[in-house]
């Protein structure tokens, strides 16, 4: 059941066209505010707590715009061996991350929050997917990068995209690597009024 017009107006605060995608997907009504809030990866907090922190800033600035909506905000990192790896800058920057996961497994983390604009009611939740990417030749990292697939990409590559042929099998959400978990997302909806079926 979707929301009808006289319910809050939703708002996705991010640019990623992956993420507007998700939600068009599931049928809901929302006007997009990417949120210009500087994210840094380098805090002391764990990652699923990182995750939460920085979907959380970053929906209360486009929340101070908005007064009478429900803002949603994700933030989605990669993190291997304890490390965070965001996303890689340059060709070179994106071959190196490659090869650091080729034959490896990694989690990708997605925090998210939804915000009640009015209310100030809050909910910031994190997701874990595991990835395996296969055993990659240098050949086809060289191949891949110059597809410029990987560039701004977290982990340096795309799931939905060139990407699905280095992943040898995931587990957990599908739509958590690519930039939403579209199922958590939908249940903590519920929390505010909104039901998708």
């Amino acid at each position: 059941m979707l929301p009808d017009n006289n319910m809050k107006t939703i708002i996705l605060a991010s640019a990623s066209p992956r993420r507007k995608e998700l939600l068009q997907r599931i049928g809901l009504k929302f006007k997009v505010d990417p949120s210009n809030y500087e994210e840094n990866i380098s805090s002391e907090l764990e990652p699923h707590e990182l995750a939460q922190s920085l979907s959380l800033e970053k929906a209360k600035l486009v929340a101070e715009k908005h007064m009478n909506a429900l803002v949603i905000a994700a933030d989605t990192f990669i993190v291997f061996e304890g490390k965070i790896l965001g996303k890689p800058r340059t060709e070179t920057e994106a071959k190196e991350m490659l090869e650091t996961i080729s034959g490896r497994q990694h989690s990708v983390i997605t925090g998210f929050t939804i915000i009640d604009a009015a209310s100030n009611k809050a909910l910031s939740k994190a997701v874990e997917t595991k990835v395996y990417i296969r055993k990659l030749s240098s050949n086809e990292i060289d191949a891949y990068v110059e597809s410029k697939e990987p560039l701004d990409k977290a982990g340096a590559y795309a799931i939905q995209g060139l990407g699905s042929v280095i992943v040898e099998k995931i587990e957990g959400d599908y739509f958590n690597v690519i930039g939403l978990p579209l199922s958590a997302l939908a249940e903590t909806l519920k929390e505010f009024g909104v039901h998708i079926l």
